[in-house]
């Protein structure tokens, strides 16, 4: 199978699994594992493999690079203890667990730890796209935690891999040395990469040179840190905060609209088309065990071992919290939002993913003594059938746990924050406007319209903020005013084809108009609230 036959049944099968999605009803995420489980079936598929550097560096990179730009770095901090204790505690806790059972099932302790190690972490990406129905700040909490999480989990699976293959004996003081080179060494790695991506942004006006320098950042940060050999998921997570802080502020409007289409349509795409691979790698690690025995053996575990995830999980969940509320009082307490059934709904929500694919597929295929790599297949059965597991089993089961938990909404902050920062923006305009004015030399006439224009839109943002919009004549205005505009918009819009098709202008021109037309439709539309 060539690779742009590859890539065009990929592209299909997101395509067709998302439009299905709402019509069934379920996440496009398990339709997608579906689809790649079916595509599996066919013998010019089957010689597919999903390389572990593809994921690593291709994959990766860009997907937690996006989520790192649009996780709130407020909450971050707001939850950071919880954060760093599942970010590192619960991962190790979650591997010994994972590597106890799994040993009991008969695998030898050295590669029990590397399967343990492996699915420890959950995946930023799936949590996204899994986890929309949750209030938008506990997703950011579940973000947050799959961002940091991955570089605890091959720290560990690489101390693992290394006592499995005996090459390189390792002690507590080396052990240590790992996991502090992966944490600093990557955030380092991390900061470098936005301190030189700002340095370069402040240089470039061009947008599809800032578009490249944007490009660039995620992969400019992994491949740093991996040379040092710290993390190179942390250093892609700090660069997508650090230019998350700092873009704003920095990048040219033309080149933040043409970021965030580019960043939106890739990262929607790669993660459709990882969700594939994953259920196309099941069927090849059910090829690569031996006997009816071996695989019933690997199917008893992939269900342990999905039931502990969740298991060990929850236990985590309801001590930490109980630890953090007795350890700090008042407004350092943990919020109301981090109860008991927000713990259950937390729990269920641990999905995992591309990282703990990509590490069990990169385990050694032999040892130092040149032996195989002990129990290698069962690993990859195990790990990928606990990744489709999590995904197919606890992605439809969340709603209803939403729906049972009642988590209260956030929604209501997100709108109180947006009127709060129109209104003051707006306020702070107007008073700036005669003094902006005068230091441009604008007539008075000009200065009286945008006044004008200014005071209505205030009047609408102050009457919304009341809660009397439905009443209020200024709000109506407005409405009115924004239906005109886009039937305007549209009437435009049909003249210059008209204009184009009858040959009296160019496509060329057809095409700058059009951009403007759509920069202004996109304005009139009312904004959403995240989900």
């Amino acid at each position: 199978m060539f690779g742009p036959e590859l890539v065009l049944i990929l592209g299909i099968c997101v395509l067709a699994c998302n439009l299905w999605a709402d019509r069934l009803r379920t996440p496009a995420p398990i339709l997608l594992l579906v689809a790649g489980i079916l595509l599996g079936f066919f013998p010019a598929l089957r010689a597919v493999q999903l390389p572990p550097e593809a994921v690593l560096f291709l994959f990766l990179p860009a997907l937690l690079y996006w989520e790192s730009l649009t996780t709130p770095l407020r909450d971050i901090r707001r939850y950071q203890r919880g954060i760093v204790l599942m970010s590192t505690a619960l991962v190790a806790a979650t591997a010994a667990a994972v590597a106890v059972v799994v040993h009991a099932l008969g695998l030898p302790w050295g590669p029990a730890w590397v399967l343990g190690a492996a699915i420890a972490p959950t995946d930023a990406t799936a949590v996204g796209a899994l986890a929309r129905v949750l209030p938008h700040r506990n997703v950011t909490l579940l973000r947050a935690e799959s961002l940091i999480n991955d570089g605890t989990a091959l720290v560990v699976y690489g101390v693992a891999v290394s006592l499995t293959v005996g090459a390189e004996p390792l002690d507590g003081l080396e052990i240590s040395g790992m996991f502090l080179l992966a944490y600093a060494g990557g955030i380092a790695a991390g900061v470098l990469t936005v301190w030189a991506g700002i340095k370069v942004r402040r240089r470039v006006r061009d947008a599809l040179l800032g578009s490249v320098v944007s490009i660039l950042t995620p992969f400019t940060a992994f491949v740093l840190a991996e040379l040092i050999g710290a993390s190179g998921v942390l250093a892609v997570v700090t660069a997508g905060l650090g230019i998350s802080q700092s873009g704003p502020g920095l990048v040219p409007a033309a080149t933040r609209r043409s970021l965030e289409s580019f960043w939106s349509l890739s990262t929607f795409m790669l993660n459709g088309a990882l969700f594939v691979l994953v259920g196309m790698e099941l069927q090849a690690s059910i090829r690569g065990i031996s006997g009816v025995g071996e695989l019933l053996r690997g199917l008893l575990a992939m269900v342990v071992v999905a039931a502990v995830l969740v298991g060990v999980r929850l236990a985590f969940l309801f001590l930490m919290t109980s630890a953090l509320r007795t350890t700090y009082r008042g407004p350092l307490a943990p919020r109301p939002e981090l109860g008991a059934r927000a713990n259950v709904v937390s729990a269920l929500a641990g999905f995992r993913g591309a990282v703990s694919l990509a590490a069990v597929l990169a385990t050694p295929t032999v040892l130092a003594s040149g032996a195989p790599f002990p129990d290698r297949g069962f690993i990859i059965f195990v790990a990928t059938g606990v990744i489709v597991l999590t995904l197919v089993v606890q992605g439809p089961l969340l709603p209803a746990v939403v729906r049972w938990a009642g988590l209260p909404t956030d929604a209501h902050l997100y709108r109180s924050e947006r009127k709060l920062a129109e209104t003051v923006a707006s306020s702070e305009a107007l008073a700036a406007m005669p003094r902006t004015a005068a230091h441009l030399g604008i007539d008075r006439d000009v200065v009286a319209v945008l006044r004008r224009e200014y005071q209505q839109h205030l009047r609408v943002l102050r009457a919304r903020g009341r809660g009397d919009a439905g009443t209020d004549p200024a709000v109506a205005n407005q409405e009115q005013y924004r239906r005109l505009r886009l039937a305007l918009l549209g009437q435009k819009r049909a003249t210059v084809i008209r204009l184009r098709n009858e040959h009296r202008i160019d496509d060329t021109v057809l095409r700058e108009l059009q951009f403007q037309l759509d920069l202004e439709e996109v304005r009139l539309a009312p904004p959403e609230a995240p989900g």
